[in-house]
């Protein structure tokens, strides 16, 4: 999601962008990041910065997955607020709402029931920053944002198979099952679940012109930002074997959690400013796994 932003932000001639690698600022440490705002005094802060991995990731470090995304939260949005940004955009995430909610999944449907198990202690993180948000609008008379993407994927993904999510594990397993293949070491691919759960998937690029676009027009608040179209686990995972080119058999693990059965977000109200997603399943396939294949060369064998 930062790379994305980068690169929005070039495109619409934003040339001070102040950027850290995460050897050059810890987001976690409180000093540090209290003596960054002090040096640099950023007008527009993008918090994109989290804790980030799939269900085996959400469910095994359950503690990390809590804390240190609220460290992170609290450093940024209370400097931001300190040194009286006008300007934050929030980077939230649709596990903020109850596992069982009503689809399509409306901003006012938060805190309206529970939330899927495997992930509760992210959303919980997430939770709490959107409503950092919210009181710093409501108390201070800001206008800052919060964005609840739903699945995101595109290049620069982690593709790590122990912390990635669901679109990029698919990838690198049906990559490596291919290669093996044309080794004569014929295996299957083995997926979570039941391939049952439904999903919706957006381009990073199209959430990062979303989020410039609404801050350049003064918006504030919650907004959901979703393709508006879903399909099963078992449909996406037809859809990137196709895009790798794996013709092999695939199995899949009943006794692997789904997660949440269905979570399609209500993306009206971003729409109705104007924005409306451009890059196709099809083809942000196509462009994630090119990206892959020339900047993940240690995955290739």
């Amino acid at each position: 999601m930062g790379s994305a932003l980068v690169r929005e932000l070039k495109t619409r001639s934003y040339d001070r962008l102040l950027t850290r690698s995460r050897s050059e600022l810890d987001l976690r440490d409180q000093s540090a990041v209290n003596n960054f705002f002090k040096q640099e005094r950023p007008e527009i802060v993008f918090l994109a910065a989290a804790k980030v991995g799939g269900i085996q990731a959400n469910n095994t470090a359950r503690w990390e997955f809590l804390y240190e995304n609220l460290l992170i939260q609290n450093n940024i949005l209370g400097n931001a607020l300190a040194s009286d940004v006008k300007q934050v955009v929030f980077f939230g995430s649709s596990c903020i709402y109850p596992k069982l909610a009503s689809q399509p999944i409306r901003e006012d449907y938060l805190l309206t029931g529970p939330l899927e198990p495997t992930n509760e202690p992210y959303a919980i993180a997430k939770i709490a920053g959107l409503k950092l948000v919210e009181a710093a609008n409501q108390q201070y008379g800001h206008r800052w944002l919060s964005l609840m993407p739903t699945n995101l994927y595109g290049p620069g993904d982690n593709f790590d198979l122990e912390s990635s999510h669901v679109l990029p594990a698919m990838i690198r397993k049906f990559h490596e099952a291919k290669a093996g293949s044309e080794r004569g070491r014929r295996q299957p691919v083995k997926l979570w679940g039941t391939g049952t759960a439904l999903r919706e998937f957006l381009h990073v690029d199209d959430l990062a012109r979303a989020a410039c676009d609404l801050m350049t027009t003064g918006h504030s608040g919650l907004f959901n930002v979703g393709s508006g179209e879903e399909l099963s686990i078992r449909e996406l995972a037809g859809q990137v074997a196709e895009v790798v080119g794996y013709h092999g058999p695939v199995e899949w693990d009943s006794a692997r959690p789904d997660g949440t059965p269905r979570k399609l977000l209500d993306s009206s109200k971003v729409r109705a400013t104007g924005w409306a997603p451009r890059i196709s399943l099809g083809s942000g396939l196509k462009q994630t796994y090119e990206w892959y294949l020339g900047n993940m060369p240690s995955l290739k064998d």
